[in-house]
């Protein structure tokens, strides 16, 4: 009886630890190299370097990218940082998607977004990949635009046909001084998309 039931233990703790329901991909857009650490382009990659100094642990460079996994109430993050160069963002996410067979709902993909405020953050579940190369790259991999994606706001302040140049520039001193408490803000969003779902974390980070 002893046997059986350590068995049976065993053999639901495995199918828990397996639970694909319970894993989560959370993929930082940016371009690899030092020159583009402080580049407005690599957010994303900002975004996750701040959640592993923030929680301790330490990216390791795999296939295709920089992963790291972290684990919090039950959930596995598994955090992604792709080594493709933005313009193939979305070889480095459908591999990992399948390795780690995590269901799309459960994909998250941090970018910079020219079209919100700096430091604004917006959740979304689908939408255009709005002239990005890293998402309109995705979009073509997964074969659909509905995948959730946190936007982070680096603003519009470029001048005509310098929006290369912005992009790619770094940030700005006022910025640099406004960006941890952004950062932070973003390590909350997403611990709420794993925690809570997706819709509790649009209604409270939405627009903050």
């Amino acid at each position: 009886m002893y046997t059986f039931l350590l068995r049976l233990f065993k053999s639901k703790t495995f199918i828990e630890a397996q639970d694909p329901m319970k894993k989560y991909l959370i993929v930082g857009l940016g371009n690899i190299g030092q020159q583009y650490d402080e580049t407005r382009h690599n957010i994303g990659f900002k975004v996750l370097d701040y959640f592993a100094k923030t929680e301790d642990f330490t990216f390791e460079t795999q296939k295709l990218g920089d992963v790291a996994t972290y684990k919090l109430k039950g959930r596995t993050f598994i955090f992604l940082k792709p080594s493709t160069f933005m313009n193939l963002s979305g070889k480095a996410l459908t591999y990992w998607l399948a390795k780690e067979k995590v269901p799309l709902d459960n994909l998250l993909v941090i970018t910079d977004d020219l079209n919100l405020p700096f430091g604004s953050i917006r959740l979304k579940t689908k939408g255009s990949d709005g002239g990005h190369n890293g998402l309109k790259d995705i979009q073509h991999k997964l074969n659909t635009t509905k995948y959730n994606r946190f936007r982070f706001g680096i603003s519009d302040a470029f001048s005509k046909g310098r929006q290369v140049d912005y992009v790619l520039g770094e940030w700005t001193d006022t910025e640099k001084e406004q960006l941890p408490e952004r950062l932070e803000k973003s390590v909350a969003l997403i611990k709420s998309f794993v925690l809570s779902g997706v819709n509790t974390t649009m209604n409270t980070y939405n627009g903050t």
